[in-house]
């Protein structure tokens, strides 16, 4: 029998590139998506046209509501919930006098609020079965900060916190809880950069070049999988070797 993921923020970059390597590597996958509906609306039926089983389900993260209705989607569906990837994202980028407070509490809401409630929403099913995986979906700044990024760096600071935290919380139930933190990434949230503000920054990359989504995909991959079953409460960089 097939294992479940769920993948929030699953319409594009690194949500789509994981809902297609767990697809093809098995996986039941439920795309969890908020506004991009064409986007995951192509998604879906590619891969169910390829024969994979794929749920594509709207849901809002910060509203704790959706997010029980979306794991028990899921559960009605396939079964059970065996990995929830928390991928959900925004930001916004300004210096903080700068930053409208509809955006700094919207960052908070959907990168720090949003993880929590989906979290919140499957640890009662995986507790149960004592069995699960979550895997959050942090950042390089939310490790060291970024400039003009206070609310976005805080946010996913937050994430690898409530990582660590809930990893010890669930360990005695058999569920492991990771996090990744990327680096440069060549996704939409990026296309704000200009090709001279890309060029500096891969100058400070060991590896010389941005990462992809594939490669924070795989990442994600191997914290899902048997081999990572005694990894838990840890922060896996996908940042070149990007000094931090």
């Amino acid at each position: 029998m097939s294992k479940t993921v769920v993948i929030t923020g699953a319409s594009k970059g690194i949500g789509a590139a994981t809902a297609i390597l767990f697809a093809c590597r098995g996986y039941s996958v439920v795309l969890g998506y908020k506004d991009s509906y064409q986007a995951v609306k192509l998604l879906s039926s590619s891969l169910t046209g390829q024969g994979f089983s794929v749920l594509p389900v709207k849901v809002d993260v910060t509203n704790k509501l959706e997010t029980e209705l979306l794991i028990n989607e899921a559960i009605d569906k396939f079964g059970a919930v065996d990995i929830l990837i928390n991928n959900a994202g925004i930001s916004v980028s300004a210096p903080i006098n700068e930053m409208d407070l509809f955006d700094s509490d919207r960052i908070f809401d959907v990168n720090l609020k949003g993880v929590y409630n989906c979290c919140k929403s499957v640890v009662p099913h995986m507790v149960s079965r004592k069995s699960g995986k979550i895997i959050n979906i942090s950042s390089m700044w939310g490790q060291v900060g970024a400039s003009c990024e206070v609310a976005y760096s805080a946010s996913k600071a937050g994430v690898i916190g409530l990582t660590k935290a809930l990893a010890k919380e669930l360990a005695p139930s058999g569920i492991t809880v990771n996090a990744i933190a990327p680096g440069l990434i060549d996704t939409t949230m990026n296309a704000n950069l200009t090709v001279e503000e890309i060029d500096d920054f891969v100058k400070q990359i060991p590896l010389s070049r941005m990462g992809t989504p594939d490669e924070v995909a795989h990442a994600a991959y191997f914290l899902a999988g048997d081999d990572a079953d005694y990894i838990t409460g840890q922060v896996l960089g996908v940042n070149g070797g990007f000094v931090i």
